[in-house]
């Protein structure tokens, strides 16, 4: 699976790797640990790393992005990472270049690149960098090995996801005998402002019932005007950022969290038993089994999702 993404990174003196926009640690962590991979194996190589900022995560050590002209991607190759649809890739670029790989961990969308090489079984794209990188002999420095430990962490909900499995642990703990410090990494992963704390309080509160073990949260635009305000939140911080605090409630197996934007209506999908990426693939999203996404062009659509997801916890079909 890994030889031909060998010979194009072996092949191109530049690379440029992308990866999709509004980053969550999987896809910095990828990012910036296969640029450290590659620095560290091919030292004669030239890499960049390109996209929107870190915002939340701009902790990671590496994260700044790097501004090129367009010529650079003249005979290079392109990579983009944790990406499993083309709109989703943070500048558009890669395109002009040479040759492009694809890594991916999500379940499959749609051709991207000259080279896919693609695993859902994966729970993190950083879990799958690691693989490739034990499997075709490269060697870890102590940058790569933090920022792919961060990816598997973030993806993999602190290795309670049930995508963590026997391998996960194996490759966590090949990346830990490089030197740096898990709990650095936890204590800023899992650290909060007050604001955003008093903001969690506001959604715990918003949480509804729909019944047949489905909760849900919506945000209207105007409320979501008020937080941005109040709270210095943004739309991708209460989406994705607001979902996990339906996650922990007794009989409540699947759920959604709705944000009114001006560009539509972004859709968190999630869940401890059940496949819902049939459910945002119907609303043309996608992603994994039990954490999927898709936009929407109003709350009117949006709730139809939380009748699918009744009828799919009944058994019944969508």
């Amino acid at each position: 699976m890994f030889e031909k993404a060998l010979e194009l990174i072996r092949k191109y003196d530049r690379i440029i790797i992308h990866r999709h926009s509004n980053p969550d640690g999987d896809a910095l962590g990828s990012q910036i640990g296969l640029k450290a991979l590659i620095n560290e194996n091919f030292p004669d190589k030239t890499v960049y790393i390109v996209g929107d900022p870190a915002k939340r995560y701009a902790f990671m050590e590496g994260c700044a992005t790097d501004d090129i002209p367009d010529e650079a991607y003249n005979g290079a190759l392109a990579i983009v990472l944790d990406t499993s649809a083309k709109f989703m890739i943070s500048d558009d670029r890669y395109q002009k270049a040479e040759a492009t790989l694809r890594f991916d961990h999500h379940i499959f969308c749609e051709s991207i690149c000259d080279v896919d090489v693609i695993d859902s079984t994966f729970e993190s794209c950083c879990g799958l960098l690691t693989q490739f990188a034990l499997d075709t002999g490269l060697r870890f420095n102590r940058l790569a090995a933090k920022s792919l430990f961060t990816g598997m962490v973030t993806d993999s909900g602190r290795f309670r996801y049930d995508s963590a499995n026997s391998r996960t642990f194996r490759l966590a703990a090949t990346l830990t005998e490089q030197n740096f410090d898990p709990n650095e990494i936890y204590c800023e992963l899992y650290a909060d402002d007050f604001k955003n704390t008093q903001l969690r309080a506001h959604y715990i509160l918003k949480i509804r019932l729909a019944g047949d073990g489905v909760a849900y949260i919506v945000t209207d635009k105007n409320e979501l005007a008020r937080y941005e305000a109040e709270y210095g939140a943004d739309s991708f911080g209460i989406s994705r950022g607001m979902v996990g605090t339906m996650s922990d409630i007794r009989g409540v197996d699947s759920w959604v969290n709705f944000t009114e934007t001006e560009q539509g209506v972004l859709c968190e999908l999630r869940s401890k038993k059940y496949n819902i990426n049939p459910v945002a693939v119907k609303y043309g999203g996608g992603g994994h089994a039990k954490a999927s996404g898709a936009t929407v062009p109003d709350i009117a659509t949006a709730m139809k999702m939380v009748e699918d997801l009744k009828a799919l916890h009944r058994g019944e079909s969508i």
